[in-house]
C-alpha cells in the first residue's frame, strides 16, 4: 500500500506539472477548456502534498508528529486544502462541461466562456472553495492524548451545537456533489444528442472539416473522461462518509475499514489520473509531452 502511494505521489507530481508546461509554451492550448484543466492539475497537486503523506504515516504511525505552531497549522491545512482541492475540481468540471455545450451546440456563438472570462472564473472556483470550506480552519486542533498527539475535529466546540457538522457536510454533498453532477451529466445528454442529430459527415464533406470535427470529438471524449474518473474515484469515499453519518453501528466492523482503506487510497488515484487521461486523448498534450522531452 505504501509503494502505491508512492506511486500515485509522483505520478501526479509528475504528470500535473508537465500538463501545466505544457500550455504555458504552447500559445495555442491556452483555449478556455486547457485553462480549467489546469485549474485542475494545480489543485489536483495540493491533494497528494497534503493527503498522501498523512495517508502512509497513518499506516505505522497513528499520532500527530508535529508539535507547536507549526503542528497547529498543518493539522489545519491537512483537512482544508485536499478539500478545497475537490471543490476546485467539481467547479471546472462544471466550466468545462459549459464549454463543451457552447462548442457543441451554440458553435456559431463559441466560446460561451472567453479567456477573459476565464481570468475571472478561475480565481473564482478557489474563493468559493476556500470560503466554504474555511470553517475547518477554526474546527480541526491538535490536541494530547494518552496515545500521543492528535489532529482532530473539534466542530461543537468551535461552532456550537446549532450548526451541526452533519447539516453541514450534507449541504456540501447537495451543492457541490449532487447539484453539479446532475447539472454536467444534462449538458453532456443534450451535447450527445445535438451530434448525434446532426448530418454524419460523408466523402462530400470537406478534408478539413471532417479533421475539426474529429479533434472537436477527442476533446469532447477527454472531459466526458475527466468527470467518469472523478465520479468513480469519489463515489467510494462519499459512500463511505454517507455510512459513517446513517450508520454509526457499521462503522466498528472490519470490512467498513477495508473499505475505508480502498476509498482513500482511489481519491488520491484521481489526482494521478487526469494527467494520464490528457495525454490519452488529447493529441496536443502528447505533441507537446513529446516536444518537451526532445
Amino acid at each position: 500500500e505504501t509503494f502505491v502511494y508512492c506511486l500515485i505521489f509522483l505520478v501526479s507530481l509528475a504528470g500535473n506539472t508537465v500538463i501545466g508546461i505544457i500550455v504555458y509554451k504552447r500559445k495555442t492550448m491556452r483555449t478556455p477548456i486547457n485553462l480549467f484543466i489546469i485549474n485542475m492539475a494545480v489543485s489536483d497537486l495540493l491533494f497528494p502534498i497534503f493527503s498522501i503523506p498523512r495517508a502512509i504515516q497513518m499506516l505505522y504511525i497513528d499520532s500527530w508528529l508535529i508539535d507547536g505552531p507549526l503542528g497547529e497549522t498543518l493539522c489545519k491545512l491537512a483537512a482544508f486544502l485536499p478539500d478545497v482541492s475537490a471543490l476546485v475540481s467539481i467547479q471546472s468540471l462544471i466550466l468545462v462541461a459549459v464549454d463543451r455545450f457552447g462548442a457543441v451546440v451554440f458553435p456559431l456563438r463559441y466560446p460561451l466562456i472567453s479567456s477573459k472570462l476565464c481570468s475571472f472564473f478561475v480565481p473564482a472556483t478557489w474563493i468559493v472553495a476556500m470560503a466554504v470550506l474555511s470553517p475547518y480552519l477554526f474546527a480541526m486542533k491538535l490536541n494530547e492524548y494518552p496515545g500521543g498527539l492528535r489532529c482532530r475535529r473539534h466542530w461543537n466546540e468551535a461552532f456550537g451545537e446549532s450548526f451541526s457538522f452533519k447539516n453541514y457536510f450534507l449541504s456540501i454533498l447537495v451543492v457541490f456533489i449532487f447539484i453539479p453532477f446532475v447539472l454536467i451529466a444534462t449538458l453532456y445528454i443534450i451535447i450527445f444528442l445535438k451530434l448525434k442529430s446532426q448530418k454524419i459527415p460523408g466523402e462530400q464533406s470537406t478534408n478539413t472539416e471532417k479533421k475539426h470535427r474529429q479533434r472537436e470529438q477527442n476533446v469532447l471524449n477527454m472531459a466526458i473522461a475527466v468527470v467518469l474518473g472523478f465520479a468513480v474515484c469519489w463515489l467510494p469515499v462519499i459512500i463511505r462518509y454517507l455510512i459513517f453519518f446513517f450508520a454509526s453501528d457499521f462503522t466498528m466492523s472490519c470490512g467498513f475499514q477495508y473499505f475505508s482503506s480502498v476509498a482513500f487510497l482511489m481519491v488520491n488515484t484521481n489526482c494521478a489520473m487526469n494527467p494520464c487521461i490528457c495525454f490519452s486523448f488529447n493529441r496536443n498534450y502528447r505533441k507537446g509531452l513529446k516536444a518537451l522531452f526532445t
